[in-house]
């Protein structure tokens, strides 16, 4: 019966997937055991996060209690590569999923048949009705991994991801397996090196313990769950055959972890971000905005380390811009009702679609980049203010060490002391007030995206690492 109800249910989903998702559950609970159904309806909606601290303490014994197993490895390898992502479009739009596309569809202009798994249960156990097991994004195939029922902790996910993933290693016959942050991913791919003897590529685009650790004061680094994070992130990198990182401060980072081979392949843009920015008069006039105000503004996910509410301060102190901030996030009420507080002139737009942002940069005047000096800020080099040099828009910015690899203060950009909104009034003072040296310094950002930071560019970094380690 649960067959069946899976049949009818795929029956409908290329017409309407949410029907097909209700279709299928409840068919299925009908059939299935009482003990069972809790477990099946968990695939539609987010897994709960009971007991972190032991799943890590699970996942740290796994690493070191593997039974030997016999490797069958894959004949024939191509230059096929087969990326382990968490999430991806088109079901999720941010900076992860964006920086992912970008890769593969570089890697296949450059000769290379790139495709994408996501992690097991994507993107129904993020609770989006859409039970396609694979799709095409600009023509890069992506793989979902969606068992019958979810597993029972961490180290059984990775045990049935490896599974499913398998299949597609044995058809596929990948030359390497390219996981992408957080560990997860990176375990999936160690897992199927054991059993096919393809190598691992593991990509840390942040460190997990760091962004939790910054989005809560009352959090420190004695804490158990930072603890055993950054143990089990650590004991996959050691264990990856190349680790790829994101910037200078992260490369060095992970080598005082003990860990060798790392490559360096940073953040960068499409080459479609270097056209002349669209016409603004439109947008300005249907956000309200009139066409000789300035206007500084972001395009964020709107966490606390951020700093976004620096950048309102600031504006309170100078009333004399308005303020866009293009985005969503769990700090948005807050900010909101602290720029209400201070009579900050503020647009807030809400998420917008990734097509639509060069729309929104190009009603700005200044990109502001606020981060806190947390050590995540000082560590993982964003991607947003690259896209905005590549436009010619003037970049300012928190001097922390990670924005210092993007901006040279003065000529690509403005550094300022981060969480401290006099210092960024004063520097938005002179930026407003010049519009030559916001034209000069849009320009020298714009010519060094163009020779150092696109994708194809960076891309080109991947390949001979890739063939060592094959």
């Amino acid at each position: 019966m649960i067959f069946f109800s899976a049949a009818l249910a795929w029956r409908h989903a290329r017409d309407d997937p949410r029907r097909a998702l209700r279709l299928a559950v409840r068919l299925a609970l009908r059939v299935v055991p009482g003990r069972v159904r809790p477990r099946l309806t968990r695939l539609a909606r987010p897994t709960p996060k009971s007991d972190e601290t032991g799943d890590l303490r699970d996942l740290l014994a796994d690493t070191t209690a593997k039974a030997p197993r016999t490797v069958r490895r894959v004949e024939g390898l191509s230059a096929r590569i087969l990326h382990f992502v968490t999430n991806a479009l088109p079901a999720t739009q941010a900076g992860y999923t964006v920086r992912t596309q970008r890769i593969v569809v570089a890697q296949r202009e450059l000769g290379l048949d790139p495709h994408v798994v996501t992690r097991l249960g994507h993107p129904l156990a993020q609770g989006m009705a859409d039970a396609r097991p694979d799709c095409s994004v600009d023509g890069i195939p992506y793989h979902r991994l969606l068992p019958w029922l979810p597993p029972r902790g961490p180290v059984q996910e990775i045990r049935k991801a490896a599974d499913l993933a398998g299949r597609l290693v044995e058809r596929l016959r990948p030359s390497v397996l390219h996981a992408a942050s957080n560990h997860m991913n990176a375990a999936v791919a160690l897992e199927l090196r054991e059993r096919y003897g393809v190598p691992v590529a593991y990509e840390v685009r942040g460190f997990l313990e760091d962004s939790w650790l910054s989005r809560d004061p009352a959090r420190t680094e004695a804490d158990e769950f930072y603890r055993l994070t950054r143990e089990v992130e650590t004991a996959r990198m050691r264990s990856a055959d190349l680790v790829v990182t994101l910037g200078e401060a992260m490369r060095e980072e992970i080598e005082s972890r003990g860990v060798g081979n790392v490559l360096v392949v940073p953040n960068a843009v499409d080459e479609s971000f270097l056209q002349p920015l669209p016409d603004a008069a439109k947008l300005r006039a249907e956000l309200g905005i009139a066409p000789d105000e300035l206007v500084v503004g972001l395009t964020s996910t709107f966490y606390g380390f951020e700093g976004i509410a620096t950048l309102i301060e600031a504006a309170a102190l100078r009333r004399d811009f308005t303020l866009l901030l293009v985005g969503d996030g769990p700090e948005r009420p807050a900010l909101e009702r602290r720029a209400t507080e201070l009579g900050v002139s503020a647009v807030f737009t809400g998420r917008v679609p990734v097509d639509q942002v060069r729309r929104y940069q190009a009603v700005l005047d200044v990109f502001a980049v606020p981060r806190t000096a947390d050590r995540v800020c000082q560590l993982v080099t964003p991607l947003k203010p690259l896209e905005a040099m590549a436009g010619g828009i003037p970049v300012i910015a928190s001097d922390v060490r990670a924005l210092r690899e993007i901006i040279e203060p003065g000529v690509t950009g403005t550094l300022t002391v981060p969480e401290d909104p006099e210092a960024w009034a004063n520097c938005l003072d002179r930026l407003i007030y010049s519009p030559k040296t916001r034209g000069e310094i849009g320009q020298a950002g714009r010519e060094w995206v163009t020779e150092y930071r696109t994708w194809r560019a960076v891309t080109a970094r991947y390949l001979a690492p890739y063939r060592e380690i094959v």
